[in-house]
């Protein structure tokens, strides 16, 4: 891994910059929205992006859990619209992370899971799977790099996991970030946030006690005070609900005996999950207080599906790691007052690299020169103003996954890519060229092949998939010599 110079760090401000003044208005002109609208500054809102890590997409309140507690959430989407067909771009941490802030597909940032594609058993693999890349690269054009060049303060705060010293947040466009390095997961969800030497960054300080989804908030709600009177892009990455399980103490009391249901029985988790939403709540006050509700888009999702061994996303098929919808559709909220109806719920089926387009033209930023951009706009889906083109959603995952403790089997996944058209998935399974066909309106579950049944679906859908594997020069795995 090189070390960024501070020479190193100018020339890559320089590069960002023309590349976004390439495609900018005039100097000193506001830039205009993507479909052509120039929005005035009590227009330009401000955006709160709240990442959660391995949330389920059935782990909360509003969307079916009778165990865990979520009302600030539940709230939210009350006052919002709820999306209960939104995908995360991968089945794990950092390639999702990767696609939202660059609105990249995995092929074309070279992200494709946590660190080694090879993790597993080495005799039980049949294939040799893609070379991780494990840095976004500094010549990608990220979400905040395009808001910052619009006139956002932008700010970054919890997990980051695309990068250490030079690829941090702060060399990808944030003005300011707290809490973030390289790994995914958090020494401690305790202070100190401390083990076998790591700490997190500018969090080495704290108090006795101190939970780190509470803090992370503190912080959020810090930069909201400083900047309220700034556009402003803030990134709430949580480490919550990540491992290690380590509840809030008091919470978890409140679960000890609490009678579990459908797969949600697990007290430290459940103590997590109402520590993010306790967060949640808070934020939500300070916007009220500082009378910035009213133009400030409030996201939340999660950026994988929810880890097996602790919580169940049935009637969804698997868990994190997985191809199968429990691995990677999740939860998302989006409230905008007077923009989108309060209650409101919608079926179109979303996925996370659509947020870099859609807060382009709600903002009036441009996109960067000859970068591309997977995602749509989606902003006639949250404002009901008219119905999203059916398109097609990819992912794909040319790596080795071990299985958890839930899973029977060597593995959660091995190398695997699958399409979403419609109502219709088509997954591959690289090892033995296996294609297997679901219609997820008929059967959420994935538990009906539908491959031999309807052939010339699955053909259709494959000559698309395939299709895309050239578009993008995805890797395809090839055989063990």
């Amino acid at each position: 891994m090189r070390a960024r110079t501070r020479l190193g760090q100018l020339v890559r401000g320089a590069v960002v910059a023309i590349a976004l003044l390439s495609t900018s208005a005039p100097m000193g002109a506001r830039p205009q929205a993507v479909d052509g609208r120039l929005p005035t500054d009590a227009q330009r809102p401000n955006i709160v992006l709240i990442y959660i890590d391995d949330m389920g997409w059935r782990d909360l309140g509003v969307q079916g859990s009778a165990y865990y507690d979520t009302p600030n959430i539940d709230q939210l989407a009350a006052e919002g619209m709820r999306f209960t067909n939104a995908y995360a771009n991968a089945p794990n941490c950092a390639p999702s992370r990767a696609a939202l802030l660059s609105g990249q597909y995995a092929p074309r940032t070279g992200i494709y899971t946590v660190g080694s594609a090879e993790r597993g058993r080495a005799e039980n693999r049949k294939l040799v799977p893609v070379t991780n890349r494990e840095t976004l690269d500094l010549n990608v054009v990220t979400l905040a790099e395009s808001l910052s060049a619009a006139g956002y303060t932008t700010g970054q705060i919890g997990k980051w996991h695309l990068g250490g010293t030079g690829w941090l947040p702060t060399d990808q466009g944030f003005s300011w970030a707290i809490g973030g390095d390289h790994q995914g997961s958090p020494p401690s969800h305790r202070f100190p946030y401390r083990r076998a030497g790591r700490s997190l960054p500018g969090l080495e300080t704290g108090k006795d006690g101190e939970y780190l989804s509470d803090r992370l908030t503190d912080e959020a709600i810090g930069f909201v005070e400083r900047h309220q009177s700034d556009p402003f892009f803030l990134y709430l990455s949580h480490y919550g609900v990540h491992t290690p399980i380590q509840g809030r103490s008091d919470l978890i009391e409140r679960f000890r005996d609490k009678p579990g249901s459908n797969g949600h029985d697990n007290p430290e988790y459940a103590a997590m999950v109402g520590a993010v939403d306790d967060g949640v709540g808070r934020l939500l006050d300070t916007l009220t207080r500082l009378e910035l509700a009213s133009n400030t888009i409030v996201i939340f999702t999660s950026d994988n599906g929810g880890f097996g061994p602790v919580t169940s996303m049935a009637p969804l098929r698997g868990s994190k790691g997985m191809i199968y919808d429990g691995g990677i559709r999740v939860p998302l909220i989006v409230r905008w007052p007077g923009r989108v109806t309060a209650g409101s719920v919608t079926h179109d089926p979303v996925i996370a690299t659509d947020f870099y387009p859609t807060f382009l033209n709600v903002t009036g930023a441009k996109p960067p020169a000859g970068q591309v951009l997977d995602g749509r706009n989606i902003l006639q889906v949250l404002t009901a103003s008219g119905a999203l083109p059916t398109r097609d959603l990819f992912w794909h995952i040319p790596v080795y996954l071990e299985a958890d403790r839930s899973v029977t089997g060597p593995w959660r996944t091995t190398p695997a890519s699958a399409i979403r058209r419609g109502d219709y998935k088509l997954v591959h399974f690289f090892e033995d060229q296996r294609w297997e066909l679901y219609n997820l309106a008929e059967d959420i579950s994935e538990s009906r092949d539908l491959s031999t049944l309807m052939p010339e679906r699955t053909a259709e859908l494959r000559v698309a998939l395939e299709a895309w594997w050239a578009e993008t020069d995805a890797f395809i795995p090839r055989p063990k010599l």
